[in-house]
């Protein structure tokens, strides 16, 4: 388990967390690429937890840490529950979802219709913070529907920083629980950035970090020099993974050096080995690694060869350096570091 303060640091960057995308395979990878960034689980929910004792949803591999769970709920006790299964099982976070608009999750009076009941996700916070030791945190819109967001999201901040909450990560844009889907509401509603360095001008003892839009390490730090604690990149960090992840430990956290995405292919050959010994399968890890190579040349190919051949019966590792001799067939028969 990963120290407050470094954790803390980790927060300068992060990947958010992402439905069917941020499992434990995405997040080894990602940790090749960076050392120091902090990794999201996929939205986990404290009744498939608690009552459903989905526990296999908790696995991930010692080498993801800083890594963070993020729970879906809006019943305080049953995510208090969940939250002490969750430091249990080794997270270094805990994180509460009240961000997330899909149907299924306002049908669960959880994620993003919590930003109507602040009370509520207060109690939720205090609840979790009294369960476990490790931090808890939030990530939430800056309003939803017809809200004004000047209006509500000060008082949100206020009443979850009186629970216990000193983290708390932004998504800069309305949510739309009518009308509006949940992939629309990552692009529809207009940013507002401003808004949230109002937030941290306001609450400047809370580690604000802020999510949305935010496409290159560029901008990332762009918002950190302009006084916000924290960036964390969703879309942009799983489709991009190297332009995103690979320079973070020297750009943002001022250690190591670059991560070289063909060194980290060959890190990922062990990983898989021990992945399709446990009756695995190849394409449940190299769905997660086609971005690697995007943007330089030779991706196409790639990304055609892992789609095309990690789907097939007994594919394995020579797959992946199959596609690999596709951009660095220097690379294929260097020997592994």
């Amino acid at each position: 388990m990963t120290d407050k303060p470094l954790i803390t640091k980790a927060a300068r960057l992060s990947v958010a967390p992402m439905m069917d995308w941020t499992d434990r395979h995405c997040r080894y990878l990602h940790r090749l690429l960076s050392s120091n960034a902090l990794l999201y689980t996929e939205m986990v929910t404290a009744p498939a937890l608690v009552r459903g004792g989905a526990l296999h949803l908790l696995e991930f591999s010692p080498e993801e840490h800083p890594v963070a769970l993020q729970l879906g709920g809006s019943d305080p006790e049953e995510l208090a529950q969940a939250a002490m299964l969750g430091a249990e099982a080794g997270y270094d976070e805990i994180n509460l979802n009240c961000g997330c608009p899909s149907d299924r999750v306002q049908s669960g009076t959880f994620g993003a219709v919590l930003m109507k009941d602040p009370a509520r996700v207060a109690d939720c916070v205090a609840a979790m913070r009294a369960a476990v030791r490790v931090e808890v945190t939030v990530k939430c819109r800056i309003g939803v529907d017809e809200q004004t967001p000047e209006e509500v999201l000060p008082d949100f901040l206020d009443r979850i920083r009186a629970a216990g909450c000193q983290r708390v990560t932004i998504h800069a844009r309305k949510a739309w629980l009518q009308g509006l889907s949940p992939k629309e509401n990552r692009d529809i509603p207009p940013l507002d950035y401003e808004l949230v360095h109002r937030m941290k001008g306001a609450f400047p003892d809370m580690h604000i970090s802020i999510n949305g839009g935010i496409a290159s390490l560029a901008e990332a730090r762009a918002q950190l020099e302009a006084g916000l604690d924290g960036v964390m990149i969703g879309r942009a960090a799983y489709h991009q993974p190297t332009d995103i992840l690979a320079e973070a430990d020297p750009l943002i956290f001022g250690t190591g050096a670059a991560a070289d995405p063909v060194d980290v292919v060959r890190k990922m050959l062990p990983y898989i080995d021990r992945h399709l010994a446990a009756g695995g399968r190849l394409h449940q890890i190299t769905r997660h690694m086609l971005g690697l190579f995007a943007g330089r040349p030779g991706a196409r190919g790639w990304r055609r060869a892992l789609s095309e051949g990690a789907v097939r019966d007994h594919a394995g590792p020579e797959v992946v350096l199959e596609a690999l001799a596709r951009v660095a067939p220097d690379a294929v028969a260097a020997p592994a570091n």
